[in-house]
């Protein structure tokens, strides 16, 4: 057993790497009307990059199952960071848009086994209260790039520059990792959990047979696709197509990214409640309520409150399916499930997006709304077959392996 001083160490770089992941998707909704002038760019141009960095993100996710029952967790995310480090830092350096979507798959690899890993080991020691609490973390980081790339551009500097700052942050993260790599376990299995030979044993096409995780992955594509889709086009949809000022609307992403984070924050605290299935229904629904208030246009304050109830409404979604993954499928399957499912997030975090940024040079701007809305809708009937194929008896309780 580590010493406490150790433990806890291990502890605040889990909660510091879910961090790491959400300050490159902060940035990017703020950074991309910039980039798009720097380029030279047209309104749609934001697919091929999200394209490259999905197809990044898929290998290392599908990947993860064998790898994450072999390695340690600690070196695998220090190569992991200082991937994503290095694509971060190629952004703030090359001039050519070629070469940006490059890195952008290497940011892609880098960002998929750092996110697999972490919340593969988080379902498996942690219990769902804390996994819950490590999401806010991611969005701590996804709120904190709004406002760093925010400020540093009203300082006068340029995009560049906000990305060579996160950059360098993830290149001593990776640094940590790689020293604390001996407090990590080799494999993401718990004590009394399958043994990592026997996670070995079920080939991901075992886990792709049970018709529950073709439905999770599903429920998983659409819900991450809101939440980047937002985050990402309400910014442009404000400021080009309603008048706000870009530093207003830079605020209400933070906001946006913040709700998030509180979000998670208060689930964690609530836990214990309610099912999990009464509380995914309550949040799907207020997503939909957020996205018709973006809409209905009523006033300026209901449409920048409908986006904060989407960041707010959205929370508690990914840590509760992630959390719950091993009591739905068994520990035999927890790892390559999981990783199913991240590699269905971040497809749909890349196609959503994307989609909507071709509806939006087609038709304009305004469709961003009425698309987020539908989305929420179809996410809600996902759900509900999710529950007739099986319902989860699961409460947020504490698990008897809670560092």
């Amino acid at each position: 057993m580590p010493a406490p001083h150790a433990r806890l160490l291990h502890i605040a770089l889990t909660y510091i790497g879910f961090i790491s992941l959400g300050l490159p998707d902060g940035l990017l909704g703020v950074a991309w009307p910039s980039m798009r002038a720097f380029f030279h760019l047209p309104l749609d141009a934001l697919g091929p990059f999200l394209v490259f960095f999905t197809l990044g993100y898929l290998l290392a996710s599908v990947s993860s199952g064998r790898l994450l029952a072999r390695l340690n967790v600690g070196v695998l995310l220090a190569l992991s960071c200082l991937a994503t480090a290095a694509s971060l830092l190629g952004y703030a350096l090359t001039p050519w848009w070629s070469v940006m979507i490059a890195f952008a798959g290497l940011s892609g690899l880098g960002a998929g086994a750092i996110d697999t890993g972490l919340n593969a080991y988080a379902a498996i020691h942690f219990s769902p209260r804390v996994v819950s609490w490590l999401h806010a973390c991611y969005g701590v980081g996804a709120t904190s790039g709004p406002l760093i790339m925010s400020n540093v551009m009203a300082c006068g500097f340029t995009w560049q520059a906000g990305y060579g700052i996160v950059g360098l942050g993830q290149l001593v993260l990776a640094g940590c990792f790689g020293l604390t790599a001996h407090l990590w376990s080799t494999s993401v299995t718990a004590p009394g959990a399958a043994t990592p030979d026997a996670v070995a044993s079920v080939s991901p096409w075992d886990t792709l047979r049970r018709p529950e995780v073709w439905l999770s992955i599903a429920v998983f594509f659409v819900y991450t696709g809101i939440e980047a889709a937002a985050g990402t086009w309400v910014y442009s949809l404000l400021t080009a197509m309603r008048g706000i000022p870009a530093m207003t609307a830079g605020l209400w992403v933070s906001i946006y990214w913040g709700s998030l984070t509180v979000g998670r924050l208060l689930s964690g605290v609530v836990i214990g409640w309610v099912t999990v299935p009464q509380l995914l229904r309550c949040c799907i629904v207020g997503m939909a309520l957020g996205a018709a208030l973006i809409w209905a246009q009523l006033t300026v304050l209901l449409s920048f409150v409908g986006f904060a109830l989407m960041g707010l409404a959205a929370a508690p979604i990914f840590p509760a399916l992630i959390a719950t993954t091993p009591a739905r499928l068994g520990a035999r399957h927890a790892t390559h499930s999981i990783g199913f499912q991240i590699a269905a997030a971040v497809l749909g975090q890349s196609l959503l997006p994307g989609t909507i940024g071709l509806l939006a040079q087609a038709a304009g701007l305004e469709v961003v709304s009425p698309v987020l809305l539908g989305a929420a809708l179809l996410l809600l009937g996902l759900h509900e077959a999710l529950l007739a194929m099986h319902t989860p008896t699961t409460r947020y309780e504490e698990s008897p392996h809670l560092p």
